[in-house]
């Protein structure tokens, strides 16, 4: 609510033209022989001068058909690289920068569909020389036959003008993984066996001074899981990256952090709800009398609610609610399980 109000009365605007400086296209993949030929038809549709636009896709040594289209896919302008052992995402991107040629890097993952005029959108706010990174918008396709995906839809709106309201009032802390563009000599080496590189290398540029804005026209499309456990893998290794975002970068919880307090309130505090939430439903449990009581009612039918959203009824309102509850749970189990890892030091697959 604060951020919101900030964001009206004091808008920090960014200047936008129609530049065209030249551009890298970076993807990683491992494996993605199923979505490979699809993105590869979809960046080669982006509206943009071709004579300014070159891709670079890093096979992470895929085991796969991922090679042999790449072998097809290359030519003027579209290269490939092969790394010999599986190495994961930051190093695929690392090798794929070190060869990057554009003044501006776009980073995109396999899966999602850019639509045409999403580049240009893109790079309009790098004619504000204050910016350094851009982040574009993933749009959620609803579909009504996924568990709990009222409850992501409503969770992604309000992530997605939570990240709005940052960039206009100054930078948002981390990008899209789906799209996202850097001004390639802002570009940092990312950690090895790093997760969240969509975090890390945003945050890593308003370290050295400059913005990283939200552009909401600039869009990637993308399809809610249509089973809840495939949601629930992406949330946790999204909550165990921020755990290892601040192993490898204490420098994130100092006052060299220029976006303290938004890194803060935006990633460490959803880290630690679940335990508030154990100790909430404890504290009740012992006290139970009056206003201890009824919050312990309300507890126990907002988790009764989530486990309504597992059968999937049809049962008009109290479906939605269902839902909203199951995917807050679903979440919050995710955070939960996210710290686990962390601690026991066990790592979270690679996936796009």
């Amino acid at each position: 609510m604060l951020l919101y109000i900030r964001a009206r009365l004091w808008p920090d605007p960014v200047r936008r033209a129609n530049i065209f400086p030249s551009v890298t296209i970076l993807l990683a993949a491992y494996n993605e022989g199923r979505n490979l030929p699809g993105k590869l038809m979809n960046l080669a549709a982006l509206d943009y001068p071709t004579e300014l636009l070159d891709m670079i896709v890093v096979s992470d040594n895929s085991t796969d058909e991922t090679d042999e289209i790449l072998a097809a896919w290359e030519g003027p302008r579209r290269r490939s690289i092969k790394l010999p052992i599986h190495q994961g995402k930051a190093a695929a991107l690392n090798a794929g920068a070190a060869e990057a040629s554009g003044e501006i890097i776009v980073f995109t993952d396999a899966r999602q569909v850019i639509e045409p005029s999403a580049l240009s959108k893109l790079i309009a706010n790098f004619a504000d020389r204050r910016v350094g990174c851009v982040s574009g918008e993933l749009v959620l396709k609803e579909n009504r036959t996924t568990q709990h995906s009222e409850g992501l839809g409503l969770y992604w709106s309000l992530e997605k003008n939570i990240r709005h309201w940052e960039g206009i009032v100054g930078s948002t802390v981390g990008a899209t993984g789906a799209l996202y563009a850097v001004r390639r000599k802002l570009l940092v080496t990312i950690p090895q066996d790093l997760i969240l590189d969509d975090v890390y290398i945003p945050l890593e540029i308003v370290r050295q001074g400059q913005r990283v804005v939200f552009e909401p026209q600039a869009r990637a499309w993308d399809d809610l899981s249509s089973i809840a456990r495939h949601e629930f893998g992406r949330k946790l290794r999204t909550l165990a990256g921020n755990y290892q975002l601040l192993q490898f970068a204490p420098w994130l919880l100092t006052t060299s952090n220029p976006l303290l307090l938004e890194f803060v309130c935006h990633k460490v505090l959803r880290l630690l709800v679940p335990f508030a939430l154990l100790s909430l439903l404890v504290s009740t449990l012992w006290l139970r009398e009056g206003l201890y009581g009824f919050v312990l009612v309300l507890q126990i039918v907002f988790y009764v609610l989530a486990g309504l959203g597992l059968f999937r009824l049809r049962l008009g309102l109290l479906s939605r609610l269902s839902n909203i509850s199951l995917a807050f749970t679903v979440l919050n189990t995710a955070a939960c399980l996210a710290f686990i890892y962390f601690i026991t030091g066990r790592k979270v697959a690679w996936t796009q």
